[in-house]
């Protein structure tokens, strides 16, 4: 397949991905009456706003690989949206980046309340890993602990919050090249991690197969990062849905600080190259997460 029909191919599957994804989301996040209403109105306001659902994505497209239905990989994709959500809401509060847009609308705090918007991402993590444990998303009591303690070890202290723990205490620092990675694999790299390896999981695949979708997801979480600090320093508010150059105004360190837009460049193209590389073992059926490696460096949004 050439690239221009690969890249028409994995818009088209992102498309159809995303909708998948936004109706299951739905359902799960129908709601309910009585004096919780309002929570759940916070949390569909947060996760149903839009985005690329790129993880829940992954999740499919890794999942394909390992022959697991669709209908399964639906539901982790739509539990690591939930995480990434209340992520993002918990990432937007005063406390954090202190932010008032995101995706082109205003952010889960600014529609609502703070104390809302904590509890919203609150109730978005706990149906998460509700929705993992679930006999629908495996048949296998096994693959379902699997999938939780995977997840588990994905959002918390020794993946995306310890990571934005480590960007928080970066503004107080000066963090080399080595320190920014170690952040961008554990903040965003470690979901992004879980959202290929859930695939195999799901799929009890082997540790080969396993393996090389490990290394391809920490290639392309950190080009992807790479990606999104060019976006801060070269994109406009308008493409991107929330304010540019925040990081420079507030003195963090990113890895174009560091290296300069160029190299920054370099490095994310060469991180998306590595990336390819490592599904040499699916063949033609990765062509998918191919195009996947190359759009996350290419996007503009």
């Amino acid at each position: 397949m050439n690239e221009t029909k690969t890249a028409d191919s994995l818009s088209e599957a992102l498309a159809q991905g995303g909708a998948a994804v936004d109706r299951l989301l739905g359902e799960l996040l129908s709601g309910e009456g009585g004096q919780e209403a309002r929570l759940f109105e916070a949390m569909r306001y947060s996760a149903l706003g839009g985005g690329k659902r790129l993880r829940p994505f992954l999740v499919l497209a890794s999942s394909r690989l390992c022959g697991v239905p669709d209908d399964r990989a639906l539901r982790v994709g739509a539990a690591i949206e939930m995480i990434h959500c209340y992520s993002l809401i918990h990432d937007d509060l005063p406390a954090m980046d202190d932010d008032d847009l995101r995706r082109g609308q205003p952010t889960c705090h600014k529609e609502f309340d703070e104390a809302t918007a904590i509890l919203a991402g609150d109730a978005l993590q706990s149906l998460a890993f509700e929705v993992v444990a679930h006999p629908a998303t495996h048949p296998s009591g096994d693959v379902r602990s699997d999938l939780v303690r995977a997840l588990a070890f994905g959002a918390g202290a020794r993946g995306m919050a310890g990571g934005q723990m480590i960007d928080l205490l970066a503004g107080d620092e000066f963090p080399d090249v080595a320190t920014i990675a170690r952040m961008q694999r554990l903040k965003t790299g470690a979901l992004i991690g879980f959202s290929c390896e859930s695939g195999a999981i799901l799929g009890q695949a082997g540790a080969e197969r396993r393996a090389a979708l490990q290394h391809y997801a920490h290639n392309v979480g950190l080009a992807f990062q790479i990606a999104d600090d060019l976006l801060d320093v070269l994109g406009s508010a308008e493409d991107i849905g929330k304010a540019t150059q925040k990081d420079e105004a507030a003195g963090k360190v990113t890895f174009v600080s560091l290296l300069g837009v160029e190299k920054a460049q370099e490095r994310a193209r060469l991180l998306s190259d590595q990336a390819i590389g490592h599904l040499d073992i699916f063949g033609e059926k990765a062509d998918h997460l191919r195009a996947m490696a190359k759009f996350v460096i290419e996007r503009r949004t």
